[in-house]
């Protein structure tokens, strides 16, 4: 009679004889390699949330003056954004909710403000980088012309370019060819004039509206035209903080 034990242990001619400790331990090992896999994909959009609520308080997002709230009343974020109309190079009018579907960073600022110029280079970056069908910049200027507007840009964004201080230099025909010498693939932002209400005032009516007594402030607008984010004076739009908060908005559905 055949010894079972001998030939449960040999392997057959031509077979493959699998150890059974082997497989416990292969399993084992096999159970924590799943079970870690889990963790860490449980674990990830937990993270990727978190990182994304940092880099937005990171950049100190704050409600924006209660006359831009609904009713005028103190606000926390989100809320509807406050439309507004304003006009654009070739006097047409382009409102707020004209982008609806897009997030939109509107950029309040003046060409009399210096703090305004120190930060353009690092919003014209971030435009560059992130503008798409999804996302758009608007810098929208309280300013009276729009020669001073176009010089403001040329300054901040061109610096080198020479502008005659003579007329018609400082002119909005002398603006106009300075602002196609300095930037002749223009700004990767859109521009936008916000007329102050009297001859004296600084700060535009769109821009009062808004509660805004001095510039810059940033209003950062969802797809479905609520005000997520706020920041009073500037930022460094162009950091890896700016880009990842702006960036989870624009993924959201």
């Amino acid at each position: 009679m055949p010894d079972v034990r001998k030939i449960a242990t040999e392997p057959a001619r031509g077979g493959l004889v699998l150890d059974a400790r082997v497989l416990v331990v292969g399993g084992a090992v096999a159970l924590v390699g799943v079970l870690v896999l889990a963790a860490f994909l449980w674990m990830v959009p937990g993270a990727a949330e978190r990182e994304k609520k940092a880099a937005c308080a990171g950049l100190k997002s704050a409600p924006p003056a209660p006359a831009a709230c609904p009713g005028g009343a103190p606000c926390q974020l989100p809320v509807p954004a406050m439309d507004f109309t304003a006009i654009d190079h070739n006097g047409k009018q382009v409102s707020l909710h004209d982008f609806r579907g897009k997030v939109v960073l509107v950029n309040f600022w003046a060409s009399w403000c210096n703090v305004c110029k120190n930060e353009k280079p690092a919003l014209s970056e971030m435009a560059g980088d992130l503008t798409s069908n999804d996302f758009v910049v608007v810098a929208l200027a309280s300013d009276h012309t729009w020669a001073d507007v176009l010089i403001a840009l040329v300054d901040a964004l061109s610096p080198a370019t020479v502008i005659p201080a003579a007329p018609p230099g400082r002119e909005l025909d002398g603006a106009i060819a300075a602002y196609g010498a300095g930037l002749p693939q223009g700004t990767p932002f859109q521009v936008l004039l916000d007329k102050p209400a009297g001859k004296d005032d600084h700060i535009g009516q769109i821009a009062a509206a808004w509660g805004i007594t001095a510039v810059p402030e940033s209003a950062l607008i969802d797809r479905k035209g609520n005000l997520r984010g706020y920041f009073a004076n500037k930022r460094d739009w162009s950091s890896s903080v700016a880009e990842t908060c702006i960036r989870s908005i624009i993924d959201e559905n």
